[in-house]
């Protein structure tokens, strides 16, 4: 009867362990809990994408507004810190989100931001297009893509909160696919601060091979490669199957492979 019991813990552990948790090969993930970005986080975003005087794409989609004001680069937190080379890229087009000459601002970028909102937003429009693939090569070529709130999340390879009838829906059919930045991984934000520490649980025990990320306000992960820091005044959620939930903070670091925070 303990056979009958212990196997299928065991081999939940074990299917989790197939799928190895990855980050981008090359290029930098910076995924924000949502709120307010400290001093900390805006500089570091900048010394990844190469100075404020870089090429940066803003793509505010996730806000769902139609169409935005000439001076919205000006009043979002890069424009604030006195980024000089915002380029503004927004469409609810999926076709014209596929298309050469939309995306062409991305291909001389140094770093994209993904404005926070609601994650359907971001699917609807850029989910399998030219968009994404663009932000992928970006990546390749050694840059950074950052993002808060629904733009932290629709980073993993698993969308939570994706319904559209609300965001209180975790796992929701037809919204639960992301960019996959950060492979066999599910991204929560605000997780303190609104009290969801504890909402991956259902997800992973529903998906055991995925890592539960959850990060709260004003906090990030600094994803290269197969690790990620923590940085900023908050902390991060780990969720795994088979183990209790855990917390992370500023300075602490993180092996995706092994699944373990590294000491």
């Amino acid at each position: 009867m303990k056979t009958k019991t212990v196997l299928p813990a065991l081999l939940l552990i074990a299917s989790a362990c197939l799928a190895a948790t990855e980050g981008p090969a090359h290029g930098t993930l910076m995924i924000v809990g949502g709120g307010t970005l400290g001093p900390e986080l805006v500089d570091k975003f900048f010394a990844l994408a190469g100075g404020k005087d870089a090429p940066i794409v803003v793509i505010p989609t996730a806000d769902g507004v139609e169409e935005y004001k000439p001076y919205y680069l000006a009043k979002t937190f890069l424009g604030k810190a006195g980024a000089t080379h915002l380029t503004l890229l927004h469409t609810n087009d999926k076709a014209r989100a596929d298309s050469p000459g939309f995306t062409a601002p991305i291909r001389s970028a140094r770093a994209v931001w993904l404005v926070g909102g609601r994650q359907w937003h971001l699917v609807d429009s850029y989910l399998n297009t030219r968009t994404q693939k663009e932000i992928e090569a970006l990546l390749k070529r050694g840059g950074v893509v950052g993002g808060s709130s629904a733009g932290a999340t629709i980073q993993g390879s698993y969308l939570v909160r994706g319904a559209r009838a609300g965001n209180e829906l975790m796992m929701a059919p037809g919204y639960e696919i992301g960019m996959g930045f950060l492979k066999h991984a599910a991204i929560d934000q605000h997780i303190l601060t609104r009290k969801r520490e504890r909402d991956m649980g259902a997800v992973v025990k529903a998906h055991p091979e995925l890592l539960g990320i959850g990060i709260d306000e004003g906090t990030a992960i600094l994803v290269a490669r197969n690790r990620f820091t923590v940085l900023g005044k908050s902390k991060v959620a780990i969720t795994t199957a088979g183990a209790e939930m855990y917390f992370l903070k500023s300075g602490d670091s993180f092996d995706l492979k092994h699944r373990k925070q590294l000491k």
